[in-house]
């Protein structure tokens, strides 16, 4: 008996089989992945149904990842995250989130025009502020060359003087009055009474927290700028006379346009305006002594034209 016989030795290698089933054997390893039926693994995973990983991720039925999204319906993710119904954000920011504000909230178009809008005040103001430096600071090569520019610019509205802080402060109290010669709708001439228009700007000074600054300087600096290019017998002493000149007679008949000092239809024909000074009394612990009888100093009649009445003042 050979000493192998009995199945008492190592178990032999088995066979491949042969016959009719190795065809099929042969079939199931042809791609090198036995227990794999050919066309699974056409997507390189095993154990993947055809077609189940044609996005990428097994276990996931063809087309749910279209959008990108594992998990999240074909068409969900269009507009809106994951898990957010279409059209759900559309509108405004998620919920929970803080309201934008200020330029931030405006859309872009107008977010354009807001800036461009600030750029434009800051431009002008720089250019103020440049301009009222120039014609207050000491002589220099720029207000050489452009100082006649400078002060086009700054005469009469923003004039600037150191009376304040002078050693000798105004002690005077100035009140700026005016008349005029009108004639009504009717064809009728009159001449009115004096208008207080000093008074007018005090008594809408007095109790407001904010008065505005045409209450507070324009009619003030008006004289100022006409007495400082006058003498006392009203002539011209320097090249702006005739500007100080126009710009306190439009004041005046604004004011009296404003007040229908000439009555509904009518025109006004001619101005006169005057001041009315009255020293300060002095205080009781003070032995000076002060006149308290009021000067008065009257301007020459000034015409208009027919383009300086009714809204046409310059």
């Amino acid at each position: 008996m050979d000493a192998y016989d009995g199945g008492a030795g190592p178990p032999r290698e088995a066979e491949a089989p042969r016959g009719p089933e190795a065809p099929a054997e042969e079939q199931r390893v042809r791609d090198g992945l036995p227990g794999v039926r050919a066309g699974d693994v056409q997507g390189g995973l095993p154990g993947v149904r055809t077609g189940d990983d044609q996005g990428g991720l097994p276990g996931v039925r063809a087309g749910d990842v279209q959008g990108g999204l594992p998990g999240v319906r074909a068409g969900d993710d269009q507009v809106d995250p994951p898990g957010v119904r279409p059209g759900a954000v559309q509108d405004g920011p998620p919920a929970g989130a803080e309201p934008r504000g200020g330029v931030a909230a405006l859309s872009p178009r107008y977010q354009v025009v807001a800036a461009l809008a600030l750029a434009v005040v800051a431009v002008a103001v720089c250019v103020h502020v440049g301009m009222v430096f120039l014609h207050v600071a000491p002589s220099n090569t720029v207000t050489k060359a452009h100082g006649k520019a400078i002060d086009e610019y700054v005469y009469p509205e923003f004039e600037q003087n150191w009376k304040l802080f002078a050693p000798n402060p105004l002690q005077q109290n100035i009140a700026v009055q005016v008349r005029a010669d009108v004639r009504t709708a009717d064809g009728t001439a009159r001449t009115t009474g004096w208008f207080d228009l000093s008074a007018q700007d005090g008594r809408g000074i007095d109790g407001n927290l904010v008065p505005s600054h045409t209450q507070q300087n324009e009619l003030r600096r008006a004289w100022d700028f006409y007495v400082g290019s006058h003498d006392s017998d009203n002539r011209s002493t320097g090249p702006r006379s005739t500007l100080a000149e126009t710009y306190l007679c439009n004041i005046v008949v604004l004011r009296l346009e404003r007040g229908e000092a000439a009555g509904r239809g009518g025109t006004i024909e001619r101005v006169q305006v005057r001041s009315r000074t009255t020293n300060v009394p002095a205080p009781s612990w003070s032995t000076d002594k002060v006149s308290s009888k009021p000067v008065y100093r009257v301007l020459p009649w000034w015409p208009l034209a027919a383009g300086d009445t009714e809204g046409g003042t310059r």
